[in-house]
């Protein structure tokens, strides 16, 4: 579904990405793993286009998105749940579900019925405003509105973050429900270990912009990678 080669980002002078390289398969949780600092949400953020790279290619599909606009990559299936939420506080819970209809056909803008089954807490606040939930039900919410555009890959960044224990057992059960659907690719930025080595298919853990570490899930077993995260 994914495929990054040779990833380079810049911010001015400073290099964020230095040659990265990760895939991300349909019906897989592919994790990326890195203390704070270290460049997890900017390769999120060229992968959605929210920044544009200094070299490299980004696949879809195996078709070249590297230089499409964010709205062309919604367009194309990929759906972003960014740190922070960032949900429309104003609006309702039912409007902010709505705005991930922006990429839809005409006649495929309609909210799903799994992202209640999902999170049923929002079918019972859909007419209240998004700045009035807490901040785990806002979580809930930020996902919703990415399902709702039908997603071939969905982006995640850091959704524990901030988040009680409770919610994030619903969260983690969302997505192993949304994996074992084996209609999407999933990439997760975790900070959580246990959260995602209890998801990840196939992980990759980044220090200083570049990819250090790589493997599958049972490499996640050991304390290799989790003594790299604590240094």
């Amino acid at each position: 579904m994914l495929t990054v080669e040779n990833l380079s980002l810049h911010y001015g002078a400073a290099q964020a990405l230095h040659g990265v390289s990760l895939t991300a398969s349909v019906g897989e949780v592919t994790c990326v793993l890195g203390r704070n600092g270290v460049g997890k949400t900017s390769l999120l953020r060229a992968i959605t286009g929210q920044r544009p790279i200094s070299g490299g290619v980004i696949r879809l599909e195996g078709q070249d998105v590297s230089r499409l606009k964010p709205f062309e990559r919604a367009t194309r299936g990929i759906a972003y749940v960014p740190q922070g939420r960032e949900i429309f506080p104003l609006l309702t819970v039912k409007e902010n579900l709505e705005t991930g209809f922006a990429p839809l056909k005409r006649g495929e803008k309609t909210i799903p019925d799994e992202v209640f089954e999902l999170f049923p807490v929002l079918k019972s606040m859909l007419g209240r405003c998004g700045g009035d939930l807490s901040g785990g039900q806002q979580q809930q919410l930020a996902i919703g509105r990415a399902l709702v555009m039908r997603p071939r890959l969905l982006v995640l960044d850091e959704p524990t973050e901030g988040i009680q224990p409770s919610i994030i057992k619903d969260i983690g059960r969302a997505i192993h429900y949304l994996r074992k659907r084996k209609d999407m690719a999933i990439l997760l930025v975790e900070q959580y270990f246990d959260f995602a080595r209890d998801l990840a298919d196939r992980f990759v853990v980044m220090e200083r912009g570049e990819i250090v570490q790589h493997g599958s899930r049972a490499a996640l077993e050991g304390d290799d990678v989790r003594q790299r995260l604590a240094i």
